[in-house]
């Protein structure tokens, strides 16, 4: 994967690439960063060197956005098996652009790199907004997005646990 580089000369130069394990430190802080800003920080429990495995593994994709070298965005995703189709889906799981850059095109950089590594196998690209995110909504809108009122669940071990058989 080449990296993306902008070219408007009013605006800091922003290059997009594919994160690595030396990276690790950088995505771990702005994991905790989205969480803390979406009242979730208590969920999340990734230490530094869990990220460097799991930025090796090649169904986790996770794009940095940088400008002047510092890490100020990213988007990740991990390629996973549909079974209604058999084929493989990119799961995205966070967009995230630090304050400082927002409202400068980085999230639509980001979105855009991911796009490129879905379409030489026309990859479907899915994920899930909270219904009170108009303003992320509106940004997926203006992507081409569809989006669709679904709700979520999630059922963790502790919920399970009684339902399990002996």
């Amino acid at each position: 994967m080449t990296d993306a580089t902008t070219t408007d000369p009013t605006r800091t130069a922003t290059t997009i690439r594919r994160a690595t394990p030396a990276d690790a430190g950088d995505v771990a802080a702005m994991v905790r960063e989205i969480a803390a800003h979406e009242d979730q920080a208590a969920h999340v429990h990734v230490p530094d060197e869990q990220w460097r495995q799991l930025l090796d593994r090649p169904e986790v994709i996770v794009l940095l956005a940088e400008q002047d070298g510092a890490a100020v965005g990213y988007v990740s995703a991990v390629r996973q098996l549909h079974l209604w189709t058999g084929g493989d889906v990119l799961a995205l799981d966070d967009l995230y652009v630090r304050p400082g850059s927002r409202d400068m095109g980085v999230g639509g950089q980001l979105m855009a790199v991911l796009a490129g590594l879905a379409a030489p196998e026309q990859l479907l690209i899915r994920w899930g907004v909270e219904v009170g995110n108009v303003d992320a909504q509106r940004f997926y809108r203006r992507l081409g997005a569809t989006l669709r009122p679904k709700v979520l669940a999630a059922w963790t071990p502790g919920a399970y646990a009684a339902a399990t058989p002996a």
